[in-house]
Parts: C-alpha cells; structure tokens; sequence
C-alpha cells in the first residue's frame, strides 16, 4: 500500500486565524486526514514526524532572523509550499509597521526593546523563498484550502476564482454599498474568495483577500475619491493586504497626488 502524502502546517507571525479555519474544517478535515497523513501541526497534535513533507502549509509573515532562517529550512524539506492566509501571501497586519520605524515602535511598545529581535519590515515569505501556490484571505476560506489540496492530490493545478468580490455581491444579491450608500469599498479591486461577507453587512469591503489582478485600478482610485477623502482611501489600501504591490502603488500614488 502506497504511503500517504505528508502534510505540514507552520505558523509565523500572525494570529493563528487561518491555523483555525483550517480545525474549522471538521468533517472535511476527517476525510482529509484519510488521503493525507498530517505530519506536524502543532496547533492541532503534539506528535509529529520528521520531514522531508510533500506539502507545507505556511501561515504567517517573516518578521525576525529567526523566522527568516525557518522559513528557508522548511522550503528545503517540502515539495510543495503553499502560502496560507494574507499575511503569508502579503504581510498583513503586522505590515504595518513597514510604514515606520520599527525601533522607534518597538521604544513606545516594549519598556525592554533591547531584548527584541526583529526585522526591520514584516514581509511575505515570496521574498524569501519560492512560493508554489498561495491561498489569499484573513483568514483563509477553508473551502479554498480543501479545493488546493483536492487538486495537488489529483495531480492537477489548483485553481482559484479569478474575479473581484463585485461578482460575488451580484450572486447574494447585494446592492452596492459604494454606489447606492457612498461607503468606500474595496471590493472593485479585491479577488473573491469570503462570499462578499462585509458588503452583505452593509459596510465596504477591507480587501482582505488581496488585490484582484485584473482590476482597474486606475478607476478605482478615480471613482473612490468621490466617495471618500483621499486619506480615507489611503487608509484602507493600506489595512490587511497593505504590503501587496498593487494596493501599495495605489496608496502612494494618491499621496503623491495630493
């Protein structure tokens, strides 16, 4: 009997979000752990197996030598390196500080900064190791996660929507909140992937899943700026998927604008 292909799970700096969507899995994650043997997750097991693994799942942005140094490991022990979650695949929150000065932050934050180790920008693990796949959101939508794996189990390509969160707000029904309310919304510019949840709760869409690659942005900004002051606009391109190229491209050519 052939043996099954390993998985591993890692987190880096992040909330531990998208680790759970992945617990939230429940029946699916039984029928899962039958194609696939789950060799290291430790927010899910204490036991694990030593690597090399077929598949790693990595949850979280680089934000210390130690997780730069980690991150390279794991990539020399996987097959197959899968970005989970916005902060793997952009940074997120954490990001933010890439604005700043992380020293001075960590002087207002820390009354012992000197213990810290970290680096000065949080980045996504792309800009440290190859990346075969990445699954966007914060957290993931772990349908999305079934469907990679399905498809790496098969021998296939995953695939993954390639539309804006507009196309999901038509499906449920959804009347713009940009367009009938004046709320700023992200969603013209955001990859679909949480079912359009935040405009279905009547308030503008965060882009949490990352920017779509085929938006216009150019249209956007033009259009967004009728809705909301430009630093309102700045502000939520720079939110969860800040450190995506697109969104930060965005964001500085408004404040070069202004």
């Amino acid at each position: 009997m052939a043996a099954k292909p390993t998985v591993a799970v890692y987190k880096f700096s992040s909330c531990d979000g998208c680790q759970l969507s992945l617990l939230n899995l429940e029946e699916e994650l039984l029928t899962l752990v039958e194609q696939v043997e789950i060799a290291y997750f430790l927010e899910a097991t204490r036991r694990t197996q030593p690597g090399p693994y077929d598949i790693a799942l990595v949850e979280g942005s680089i934000t210390t030598p130690e997780e730069a140094h980690r991150i390279r490991q794991i990539r020399e022990d996987a097959r197959t390196v899968i970005a989970l979650g916005t902060c793997a695949c952009a940074g997120g929150i954490q990001a933010l500080r890439n604005f700043a000065d992380a020293d001075a932050w960590a002087r207002l934050v820390y009354p012992h900064p000197e213990y810290l180790e970290y680096l000065a920008e949080s980045t996504p693990i792309a800009e440290h190791i190859t990346v075969d796949y990445e699954i966007w959101g914060c957290p993931v939508n772990r349908d999305q996660v079934v469907q990679v794996l399905a498809a790496l189990l098969l021998g296939k390509r995953p695939t993954l929507p390639n539309y804006s969160v507009c196309l999901e707000c038509k499906r449920r029904g959804n009347v713009c909140v940009m367009v009938a309310e004046g709320k700023l919304c992200l969603g013209p510019i955001t990859r679909a992937g949480c079912g359009a949840i935040c405009p279905s709760m009547g308030r503008g869409c965060y882009g949490c899943f990352g920017p779509w690659p085929e938006a216009n942005f150019e249209g956007f900004l033009e259009t967004a700026q009728r809705t909301a002051a430009p630093a309102e606009v700045i502000r939520a391109l720079r939110h969860i998927s800040n450190n995506a190229p697109q969104f930060a491209d965005a964001a500085d050519r408004l404040i070069q604008a202004d």
